[in-house]
């Protein structure tokens, strides 16, 4: 069965369509690339997915299960994880705190607080190892609020990690982070590939990390879906050429 699969998802802003009647399934042990130019419609399926918005028209299953009229916090319960659209729970607290506290969501479905005594060490040592992950162990007592913005996207990604989704949603994991930052972001994509059991969806501008990452690519344009498949195969379509990379298909592409 698909981890999770969308059937003519659609969504119209009066009389523009913004996502035209998707369908597309996710299986689990594949990270798929959506890629597309920019107003390709992909955040916006993105935020459909995830529940930011309501669809139109279509529907949306996890697990077999139809979360179209789920909330975005239902459909995290249910194992459907959106990174770098998640709100810091406490601000105005540490990163250990905050990391803390989404692993005590995930291991008790929200704030339990008779549990958190009794829990308290398991839940710091959970947080530092993630924390670590992120090579943030050593900012792990600053105030959320105060950490620069590659450090707030390597802290998402923790408190994503937290909630142990079975799909990961990544939106441009790397932009505005530097080039000695990026590459932390990028690792833990690639091991998160390595769980076969966990599906992940990448929205990504940055040709040369599709290619590295990628198992499937699907492209969007004007929000209908257009290509999809392997990414040497979909990369070398004349309509990705002409849609994505901006060349004809009587233009030298690079490989």
């Amino acid at each position: 069965m698909s981890t999770l699969t969308t059937q003519d998802l659609t969504i119209r802003f009066g009389g523009h369509v913004a996502v035209n009647g998707v369908s597309c399934s996710f299986e689990p042990g594949t990270l798929t690339a959506i890629v597309g130019p920019n107003g390709a419609g992909k955040t916006t399926y993105f935020n459909l997915i995830s529940g930011q918005l309501k669809a139109t028209a279509g529907r949306v299953l996890l697990g077999g299960r139809d979360i179209t009229g789920l909330p975005a916090a239902e459909r995290t319960r249910a194992g459907l994880g959106r990174a770098f659209q998640l709100t810091n729970l406490f601000p105005n607290l540490s990163v250990l705190e905050n990391v803390r506290l989404a692993v005590q969501a995930r291991h008790h479905d929200g704030l339990n607080l008779w549990s958190i005594w009794s829990d308290h060490h398991d839940l710091t040592r959970r947080a530092h190892a993630l924390l670590e992950l992120v090579n943030l162990g050593e900012r792990q007592h600053m105030p959320v609020a105060s950490l620069p913005h590659g450090d707030q996207r390597k802290l998402e990604v923790a408190l994503l990690m937290a909630l142990q989704p079975s799909v990961y949603m990544f939106d441009e994991p790397t932009a505005g982070m530097s080039h000695d930052e990026a590459p932390v972001i990028l690792n833990l994509i690639r091991a998160l590939k390595q769980d076969s059991d966990k599906t992940i969806l990448l929205v990504e501008h940055k040709m040369d990390v599709v290619r590295e990452l990628a198992d499937r690519i699907i492209v969007l344009t004007n929000g209908t879906l257009v290509a999809d498949g392997e990414p040497a195969e979909v990369i070398a379509s004349p309509v990705v050429q002409q849609a994505y990379l901006g060349v004809s298909a009587d233009d030298e592409v690079p490989a």
